[in-house]
């Protein structure tokens, strides 16, 4: 075998790994919650030692780090995905679209959902900037972006708004005013209200809270979008 095909073997082989440890890491956290991802414990579900288990992850904070990254570029990816392929002139749809891949991908993903948005990690420490800096902005745009679709629509609603830029967090607004600079401090108030709504009831599913209260989630979720649409001010439905 010749030396690059040693490597090459050598680096198929540690993908797989890396990526089987991150498998483990989140089948644990799905039965013992966020404090049952260590190391020690990967080690053995792999029937690897924790030497071992080192040279892939040098420190437990490295492999949440990993994960959340992994799991949040996914959301991003898919919400994404969902907006660019909903019609541009088409606001209620967009919304619809993103908001429909956002619990699509929550009840598909419950760990990592948990992961990003629910029970914390005891002791991490993310590394300066964030776990996943790129995908938090495009989530962040994304939100944002829903309520610049609606604006058009809704803003003789918020009139009497009271909201400054003051109101908001300087790292907010430095992602979403370049991105969004028509849209005023009402809007990205907006924003975060309609976050608020679409967040809300994904994270009662994917906690289960919401199972003991209804057999249809789904009709609930797409009435509460329903509502929103028409609170917004969008003629028509899609």
């Amino acid at each position: 075998m010749t030396g690059s095909g040693s490597r090459g073997r050598r680096e198929r082989l540690r993908a797989e790994t890396t990526a089987e440890i991150k498998s483990v890491a989140l089948a644990l956290m799905a039965t013992g919650g966020p404090d049952a991802i260590t190391l020690r414990a990967i080690a053995r579900e792999m029937g690897m030692t924790a030497n071992a288990i080192y040279g892939y992850f040098a420190t437990r904070d490295d492999l949440v780090t990993a994960l959340i990254r992994d799991v949040y570029g996914a959301l991003a990816d898919v919400v994404d995905a969902a907006w660019e392929a909903a019609p541009p002139d088409d606001p209620a749809a967009r919304i619809r679209a993103w908001s429909d891949a956002f619990r699509g991908w929550a009840l598909a993903n419950p760990e990592g959902f948990r992961l990003v948005y629910g029970d914390p990690v005891a002791g991490y420490q993310a590394p300066e900037g964030g776990a996943a800096p790129d995908a938090a902005r495009r989530v962040c745009l994304g939100v944002t972006a829903l309520a610049a679709a609606a604006w058009p629509h809704t803003e003789h609603l918020h009139r009497d708004s009271r909201f400054e830029w003051s109101d908001f967090d300087p790292g907010l607004l430095d992602k979403v005013r370049p991105a969004f600079p028509a849209l005023p401090p009402a809007g990205v108030a907006l924003a975060l209200r309609l976050w608020a709504r679409l967040h809300g009831l994904v994270s009662l599913e994917v906690y289960g809270h919401l199972h003991t209260q209804t057999g249809s989630p789904q009709k609930l979720y797409q009435e509460e979008l329903d509502q929103v649409v028409r609170a917004l001010g969008i003629p028509g439905r899609t």
